[in-house]
């Protein structure tokens, strides 16, 4: 079972990519973030004709989650859930074959010292919640995507540079961990622990990609039965290297039929 996750940076200018890496890799499951239009834009009909189904929340010109399976999707959640007043579209969950994929982008929070980094760590106290809610329920589920945190220094390139940045506050990083803590198993560490610059992300400025000025800021969390079928995750960096790609990359991750 192949998944994998990508913030595609505006579905439908980097459509052309997406269809190329089903063709070429056919993941099972591939989850899409910052979609940038609404639902009914979504290029369902192209992806459909690659052999995908799909699960959408789509968002006029920002945000946007997706979930496709070369599979039957058997459920689909919208949103995630702890508050109503919420309107910005960053969560998405599909079951297929007795697993829940969760596609999520969640908030950049940045400034700090703005309102956009106290919604960022209240959304990240809703995740929680949310995993919380499914381990007691006892699901097999997979929570991928742009969770915009750089987890240590070492998944920076330059931390100084980033000391004031939401991605790598200690309010965003202890988050992120009691996400972890919970008994998770972020697939990228559980395989590679001692890897450092498996940065996911590249920004346009800079010529940051050509210098290999990276941010790893997306990653799969796997509950405990996910996680012992864990046999690969790997960073491709080959997305990112195409002409006008999106400023992220793809991360695969590989489990056990």
């Amino acid at each position: 079972m192949k998944i994998a996750t990508l913030n595609v940076n505006s579905v439908r200018v980097r459509l052309p990519h997406v269809l190329r890496y089903l063709d070429s890799a056919k993941p099972d499951v591939l989850l899409l973030q910052e979609l940038k239009c609404q639902t009914e834009q979504f290029p369902s009909e192209a992806i459909g004709d690659a052999g995908y189904n799909c699960a959408i929340l789509g968002q006029k010109s920002y945000n946007g989650v997706a979930a496709l399976s070369r599979h039957p999707i058997d459920e689909v959640v919208e949103g995630l859930p702890g508050d109503d007043e919420d309107t910005q579209s960053r969560w998405i969950e599909m079951v297929v074959g007795g697993v829940r994929y969760v596609s999520l982008y969640l908030p950049n929070g940045n400034p700090i010292d703005s309102e956009k980094f106290p919604y960022k760590l209240g959304w990240m106290d809703r995740m929680i919640a949310r995993a919380k809610e499914l381990l007691e329920l006892e699901e097999d589920f997979v929570l991928g995507g742009d969770f915009n945190v750089c987890p240590t220094d070492d998944d920076v390139y330059d931390p100084l540079a980033f000391s004031n940045d939401a991605l790598c506050q200690p309010e965003s990083r202890a988050k992120w961990r009691e996400l972890k803590y919970l008994g998770l198993t972020e697939a990228f560490d559980a395989l590679h622990p001692d890897e450092v610059g498996a940065y996911t992300y590249w920004g346009y400025q800079g010529g940051a990609w050509r210098r290999g000025n990276g941010l790893r800021i997306d990653h799969f969390f796997l509950s405990p039965h996910v996680a012992d079928r864990l046999v690969a995750c790997e960073v491709d960096k080959d997305v990112r290297a195409e002409e006008k790609a999106s400023d992220h990359t793809v991360l695969t991750c590989e489990l056990r039929d």
